[in-house]
Formats: structure tokens, sequence, C-alpha cells
């Protein structure tokens, strides 16, 4: 097990419903290309399911690493349009995103289908990146941290501390996701500070340690540096400011400089 502490700042790029396979390749090249400018950060990749196989030929033999936007828990069966862990691995991905706010506000996922993927890569020697977070009116009415623990007990259930210290958590509050809005590194840092307590107080601080807790949400090269410089936060998850290698690379290297001066 790494402790967070020693772990390098995590760059994650969630392209979303963006690029077909060629302007995948062509985004993922500059981004193998320019990542000597941010070595020493964890930079990955998560392209659309039809873009996996070009962005994994570019990625292959560099320090990027790949992941999937999502996955059903079954290994085969009758689902169709779903992808499952297995296939995700024979693609070559290291990880996989999973409850994302727009898995759970577009398209109906739950708490318990987000349990079923976890345990489901987890078995896959897959690292899930669980995703959890808050609306604007359940934050305007002082729910965020209930909704916050909800989210995190149900997503765990039935998991040890092992298994918990394995996986990568994303706080992304839903207000803040393509809109503009980005919490401000003290409401970041409070929730990833109260997402750290409850992981240690049901698992014990050295598994609790081993998570990397990421921040989702509009996040940009002018404001990662102030969230990174936050106690309980471990990198980022990036939506739009990863489509361009400039501003992705830019991000990872504000992290980098932060990761020297965290408290």
């Amino acid at each position: 097990m790494t402790n967070r502490n020693s772990h390098p700042p995590f760059a994650a790029g969630n392209w979303k419903m963006h690029l077909a396979s060629g302007e995948a390749a062509r985004l993922a090249s500059e981004i193998v290309k320019g990542a000597a400018d941010a070595a020493g950060a964890e930079l990955v990749l998560i392209p659309p399911f039809t873009s996996l196989d070009s962005v994994r030929r570019v990625v292959a033999d560099s320090s990027v690493a790949l992941g999937a936007q999502n996955m059903h828990w079954e290994d085969k069966g009758a689902f169709t349009g779903e992808v499952s862990p297995l296939m995700v691995k024979d693609a070559g991905c290291r990880y996989v995103v999973i409850g994302h706010s727009e898995r759970r506000h577009l398209f109906g996922e739950t708490d318990g289908g987000v349990n079923k993927k976890i345990k489901a890569a987890l078995r896959t020697d897959l690292t899930p990146i669980f995703c959890l977070g808050e609306t604007l009116e359940e934050r305007q009415s002082g729910r965020t941290i209930d909704r916050i623990e909800s989210q995190l007990i149900a997503g765990l259930e039935g998991l040890d501390g092992e298994s918990v210290s394995k996986i990568v958590m994303a706080y992304e509050p839903v207000w803040a996701i393509g809109t503009g809005r980005t919490a401000t590194p003290a409401q970041a840092q409070e929730v990833h500070g109260q997402l750290r307590g409850a992981l240690s107080e049901r698992y014990g601080k050295q598994d609790a340690d081993c998570v990397i807790i990421l921040y989702g949400g509009s996040v940009k090269p002018d404001n990662a540096f102030s969230l990174f410089r936050e106690k309980d936060i471990d990198g980022f998850l990036v939506g739009g400011a990863s489509l361009e290698a400039s501003s992705f690379l830019r991000i990872a290297k504000e992290a980098l400089r932060a990761h020297k001066e965290k408290p």
C-alpha cells in the first residue's frame, strides 16, 4: 500500500463524449510528448470507449495511463450496449470511472449499482475512480456532508479496509461540473477532510491514508494550484480543460508546484 502523502499528484482527464479515434490519438500524442514537463505527476487519459484502442496505442510504453468512463458489473451476458470489466481490462485500461454525476443524474445510476461496479473493478484488478458529490439544492439546504457520507457508505458497502485502500475517490460537486463554477479551496477541503475522516473511522487511519481523493468540478490551470495546496486534495478529475493538451499539462504542473508547499 502507498500512503497518499508519498503519492505523486494525480491528474485524470475525462474526455466524456468528445473526440473520435483520430482526434483522440492526436490529443493523446500531444500529452505524451509534453508529459516530461509534468514529470512526477500521475497522468490518466479517459477517452470514450470507441477511442480507447487508438489512445492505448499512443500511450503504450509511456508514463501516461488509460482509463474508461464506465462499465457494467457483470463479466459477460445479455446486456446490450454495456461493456464488461474484462473488456475494459482487455482494452488496456488501469482505471475506470464509476458513479460519475452525469451517470447518476442523466442515466439513473444508483448507489447500489455503483457498489456492484466498484466490487467488479477490484475483482478484475482495475482501479475504480469512485465519484460522489452533492447537487446545488443539497448544498444550499446544508445537506452536503450527509449526502456525501450516504454515497460513501452505500458505495463501499461490503468492502474491507484493504480493498478500500486501493480505490481512488473523486469529490465532484454537481453544481460545479461544466458550469464554470468551482468550489472554493476551503469548500473542497471541508468535504475532502470529511471523507478522509469517515474513511479513517470506518476502516482505520492506515487504509484511509492510502486512498487518493481527487477534486472534480471546473478545474482549470488558474485554480489548480490553490486547490491542490489544501491538505486532503490529492489531484484532479478534469473535464473540459483536459480536451487541450496545454491546459491539462498546466494543471498537472500547477499540482506539482503546489505539492511542494503542502501543509
